[in-house]
């Protein structure tokens, strides 16, 4: 583990090397992994993906988010665009320059739509698990929630709650949610961030979006199947939010398929 200077902050980042090298004696391809907003940190995906894309012969990038697990948090500075330049500042303080497979959860599947459109040339493909792309809708569902956990998540009643029905470590979790929104500008700059325009001209990538069939989320399936050039669309039933979590091993297995696909493309092109 590094924590890497990527701009105005620090970030705190996990490589985990290709087990093995292409058969044809090229370089791996990238994978990037960007987690959530709030109770989330690159662990996420150290326990879950991670290691399994790696051992596929990919090289996987993981990191916290700016205000998250071991990097940075300044009190101010959490629009969208912010995070973007994070992940730009870490790929070019990485001397990263292969085009990267960004895989998202939730807001980080925001981040990574947005790079995709902002960044064209850095990414090959986006997989967004449980996630919205930066749209005016996105900002208003962005500023409803975020308000709402800012106001819930000081109340020691709605901690003692969250213990009570779902365990101490989701409570310790939620705790240290409401102090980011406590401490931090958070709420308010993640809503009021740069946007793309609703037609997703652009995002040119092609994009893979995993959703849940009860999260409510997945309601985006017709728009984005309409809008979007390249894009694959996989709903899991009986599954909330919670995909990376509770079907990690179709959510791999999943991503592997898709990036495994487009790696193969680019080699033969």
């Amino acid at each position: 583990m590094a924590k890497i200077s990527t701009g105005e902050i620090t970030t705190h980042v996990q490589r985990l090397p290709a087990a093995h090298r292409p058969a044809d004696g090229g370089e791996p391809a990238v994978v990037v992994f960007v987690h959530g907003l709030l109770t989330d940190s690159l662990a996420s995906y150290y326990f879950t993906l991670g290691p399994d894309f790696a051992a596929a012969g990919y090289d996987v990038i993981m990191y916290d988010l700016r205000g998250h697990g071991r990097s940075d948090r300044p009190p101010t500075g959490y629009r969208l665009e912010s995070f973007v330049a994070d992940l730009v500042g870490l790929l070019d303080a990485l001397d990263e320059r292969r085009r990267v497979h960004v895989v998202g959860n939730s807001f980080g599947g925001t981040v990574a739509a947005a790079l995709a459109a902002w960044h064209p040339e850095r990414v090959a493909t986006v997989t967004m698990i449980e996630s919205e792309p930066p749209v005016e809708e996105w900002t208003r569902h962005m500023a409803d929630g975020l308000a709402d956990a800012k106001d819930r998540l000081a109340r020691e009643e709605v901690i003692s709650w969250i213990s009570a029905r779902h365990g101490a470590h989701t409570a310790r979790l939620s705790r240290g949610a409401g102090r980011i929104l406590r401490t931090t500008t958070l709420a308010e700059d993640v809503p009021a961030g740069r946007v793309i325009g609703d037609d997703l001209d652009a995002l040119g990538c092609p994009v893979l979006a995993i959703f849940g069939d009860e999260s409510g989320l997945s309601a985006q399936v017709p728009s984005l199947e309409a809008k979007l050039a390249s894009c694959r669309t996989v709903v899991l039933t009986e599954q909330g939010h919670s995909v990376l979590v509770e079907r990690t091993e179709e959510t791999r297995n999943l991503i592997l398929e898709w990036v495994g696909e487009h790696t193969l493309a680019e080699a033969v092109r």
